[in-house]
């Protein structure tokens, strides 16, 4: 677990979100002061944000690996022998 202290920015999504939880459920549990509330309230908006980060990069990979899997079919089929005998 990296310290509170932590730069949001360095975080994985796993440590992110593992934070993000314990924030959370301190946050629940009432017992800080208010200005711990509001720290603990800040560090997870920018947890939150750095897990969004994460999954909206994840998601762009997926995104241009499933384009580019698809483009390499397309150019597969272009290049397949006519199988009805006609002209390509």
């Amino acid at each position: 677990m990296p310290p509170a202290s932590t730069d949001v920015a360095e975080l994985s999504y796993e440590q992110a979100r593992d934070e993000l939880v314990r924030v959370v459920a301190e946050l629940e549990q009432g017992s800080a002061t208010l200005e711990q509330s509001l720290a603990l309230w800040e560090r997870g908006e920018a947890l939150a944000q750095r897990c969004e980060e994460w999954l909206v990069g994840a998601k762009a990979r997926l995104d241009a690996a499933r384009a580019g899997a698809a483009g390499t079919r397309a150019a597969s089929a272009s290049d397949a022998p006519d199988l009805d005998g006609g002209e390509a």
